[in-house]
């Protein structure tokens, strides 16, 4: 007897701890794939990077990002305050029963690495990296030079209409590494496109999350002279954006320029008027979409992607009316020069320097 109880006290014991440990796949409607986001602490809140792989996701479902009503049932986003969490947010997400994991960033790609091969056969997605090599995650990477190329022209043919003739630039960036160099050696190439001889100044943040930093750095530059700054630094890169409000409420001639996502609104010191004249559109919601549209169709694949102006992957918003036909006429006519080949640019320092189309003295790092 006491044989039996026992036996039945351990059954129950099991069945107790297999219910507290299962976890409830989320729904599927309409033969729709499920998706989490996972991002660093800078969240989807961050105006940029991580709020343009969310707007995808949401628009995929028909939803949008003011009104997510399918949030929790098709798709969801959970946000790692530490990166100690990342190995645990992989997991969860993979027992969970998520069909996609998305997470953005090349700080991911340690934890995806050794989370990936512990799951083969759940699908994975990274942004801004191609080192993974895993068959089961596809990695993401942008020609972000070419959508930086066209900013940095804006930038110059506008201070040429405002009549300066020996114009001041800054680039912020946030941490310094490959992709973050593309950003700036795209930008100062179309500076140098139309100024040989422009004077361009950088700062690293060492930080995606501190737009004091870039708010102290953007008011001393803008101090001494400089007339734009193109901040390319998640939300770091915020604070760029509040000092040149700050002074063109003061009318101060003196601009910023956004990234990844267009932070046009971002800049309104008016009903109409906006201190960012132009963002460097990184078009990671295209990506979102892509991914889904082929886990829908059974077609997902691992490998590397690579996502250029040609495919929709980085483009330039013409939002601010401050921007004039001329001048959008002309960085139109650079883009299809660039979709051609016509213009050739260079997407690491070493080779810029290489080529002078770049000013020696930068702190860009290519690895």
């Amino acid at each position: 007897m006491k044989k039996v109880l026992v036996l039945l006290m351990v059954l129950l014991v099991a069945t107790t701890m297999f219910a507290q440990g299962a976890k409830e796949a989320p729904s599927v409607v309409n033969g729709k794939p499920t998706i989490r986001l996972l991002t660093d602490a800078t969240g989807i809140d961050d105006k940029s990077f991580n709020a343009a792989a969310w707007k995808g996701i949401v628009a995929f479902y028909g939803d949008t990002v003011e009104n997510p009503t399918k949030r929790g049932q098709l798709y969801d986003v959970v946000t790692a305050q530490t990166q100690d969490m990342y190995i645990p947010n992989l997991r969860q997400a993979a027992d969970e029963g998520y069909d996609i994991i998305m997470v953005t960033g090349f700080t991911w790609a340690d934890a995806l690495g050794e989370v990936a091969p512990q799951y083969p056969d759940q699908m994975f997605v990274i942004v801004d990296v191609n080192w993974v090599g895993q068959p089961n995650v596809q990695e993401f990477i942008y020609s972000e030079e070419e959508g930086s190329y066209l900013v940095g022209l804006v930038a110059a043919l506008q201070a040429k209409e405002d009549g300066i003739s020996n114009p001041k630039f800054g680039f912020i960036g946030g941490v310094p590494g490959s992709t973050i160099t593309k950003f700036e050696m795209g930008y100062v190439q179309g500076i140098l496109s139309v100024f040989p001889n422009a004077s361009i100044v950088d700062y690293y943040a060492n930080d995606w999350g501190k737009p004091e930093l870039a708010k102290a750095q953007a008011k001393n530059w803008f101090d001494s002279g400089i007339y734009c700054i193109f901040s390319a630094a998640g939300g770091t890169g915020n604070g760029t954006i509040a000092q040149a409000k700050e002074y063109r409420m003061k009318g101060a001639n003196v601009w910023a320029i956004g990234v990844d996502s267009d932070q046009f609104s971002d800049g309104l010191y008016t009903d109409t008027k906006s201190a960012v004249l132009t963002s460097m559109l990184k078009r990671v919601e295209n990506s979102s979409l892509k991914v889904l549209k082929e886990a829908e169709d059974k077609t997902f694949t691992g490998g590397v992607v690579e996502m250029r102006m040609a495919d929709g992957g980085v483009g330039y918003s013409q939002a601010n009316p401050e921007l004039s036909k001329a001048v959008i006429q002309k960085v139109e006519d650079a883009k299809a020069d660039v979709i051609s080949g016509k213009i050739k640019l260079y997407k690491t320092y070493k080779d810029a320097l290489a080529h002078g189309a770049a000013p020696k003295g930068l702190s860009a790092l290519d690895d």
